[in-house]
């Protein structure tokens, strides 16, 4: 059977686009996909049923607690000093765990800066990240080990990326998908629409998760765009959806069925996690200048990690044991992250110059040369 009957035969075992994706006039209200109130309350949704064992719940919330720990440890080693920059993920748990645990191992993940909770589904070390912000490597993990491409901090070039990567999946004839992040702001790169237009055209096995949230930097989601971001891929010729980006168990569903429409070769789907960064851009900005107090602690209400505690506890899924011991394990990771960062040793500076090139380049031989000159003058005295 050839590439091309193999696409065809997945694409018809492949699952229809739910009625509540079809595309809507402009006056339409968004639709979010929820299937966990604020309150803690389950509640059902007929194109995105999801069925869950209480080990798998805990798990979930395990994920976020720890995720959240690390992501504090890493914003407090920052402050303290011991890392160039950080861009925090606060309030944005629920969408990067709930995608990161939809994901097969084939399929293979793109993401921004931001994405340490993906990351660690994909079972990538916190210190690798931290050791990236610190300076002292480049990057830190296999790619191709974790199906984890290496942080993009070029605003929306990892969608370009992540489609390229997507056709080479269908024209292989693999049963994998592919997911590239970015945010609200990105959403208005030529990049992510270049990336919509060629994933659309060679049907490419790509879910594209924009995590809306509600600020690109210091510009609100307003000033980007006059519709819903998820109805922007009706323009482009495929589905998107909408699903509530502090609710882990709905972006869990969602993406799940996005990744399985996509490897069955119906193509790509837009998801747009409405969520909201509780903290700042990065830990060089300050939200205080150009957003209100009231905003941030109405979002607090959705948090996601307090709304599946409270569906734990009432179903009687979860005990005070269980929490107490997240809550020491949450402890001996930001243990484990504050020593591991503080004992990472110096690189060589002359590292930077070894993987510019494949092979040797006489330009960046000359360029270390006149590096190590440099370096060498301080030792000599010259430059004091």
């Amino acid at each position: 059977m050839t590439v091309k009957s193999t696409a065809r035969a997945r694409k018809k075992a492949a699952p229809g686009v739910p009625d509540t994706l079809r595309a809507k006039g402009t006056d339409a209200q968004p639709e979010l996909v929820q299937l966990l109130t604020p309150e803690g309350e389950r509640v059902e949704h007929k194109d995105f049923p999801l069925t869950t064992t209480p080990e798998e719940l805990r798990a979930l919330y395990r994920d976020l607690v720890l995720v959240r720990r690390f992501d504090a440890e890493a914003t407090a080693l920052q402050r303290q000093g011991e890392l160039g920059l950080w861009a925090s993920l606060l309030g944005q748990e629920a969408a990067q765990v709930g995608s990161g645990r939809a994901m097969r191992t084939g399929d293979y993940a793109f993401p921004t800066y931001r994405e340490h909770g993906v990351a660690w589904c994909r079972d990538v070390d916190p210190l690798n990240l931290l050791g990236m912000f610190r300076g002292v490597n480049h990057g830190g993990w296999d790619p191709n080990e974790k199906n984890f491409h290496l942080y993009t901090i070029v605003i929306g070039a990892q969608t370009l990326h992540a489609t390229g990567y997507a056709m080479g999946v269908s024209k292989d004839g693999a049963d994998d998908a592919v997911i590239a992040y970015f945010g609200d702001g990105a959403s208005s790169q030529g990049d992510v629409n270049e990336a919509f237009t060629f994933a659309s055209v060679y049907n490419a096995p790509v879910v594209f998760f924009c995590q809306n949230n509600q600020w690109a930097i210091s510009e609100p989601t307003t000033t980007q765009t006059k519709i819903p971001l998820y109805r922007r891929a009706s323009g482009f010729g495929f589905p998107g959806v909408r699903v509530d980006g502090n609710d882990v168990l709905a972006c869990l569903a969602v993406t799940r069925w996005a990744l399985d429409h996509a490897r069955s070769g119906n193509g790509p789907v837009l998801i747009e996690a409405f969520t909201y960064r509780m903290g700042a851009h990065t830990t060089s900005d300050d939200p205080t200048r150009y957003r209100l107090a009231e905003e941030t602690e109405a979002w607090k209400a959705k948090d996601p990690i307090i709304r599946l505690k409270a569906l734990l506890e009432k179903e009687g899924l979860a005990d005070e044991e269980f929490f107490a011991s997240i809550d020491a394990e949450s402890e001996q990771l930001g243990l484990r992250v504050r020593e591991g960062v503080r004992s990472m040793p110096d690189p060589d500076p002359t590292l930077i110059f070894d993987h510019v090139y494949a092979e040797p380049h006489a330009l960046v031989d000359e360029e270390r040369a006149e590096y190590l000159e440099y370096a060498a003058s301080f030792e000599a005295g010259e430059n004091l």
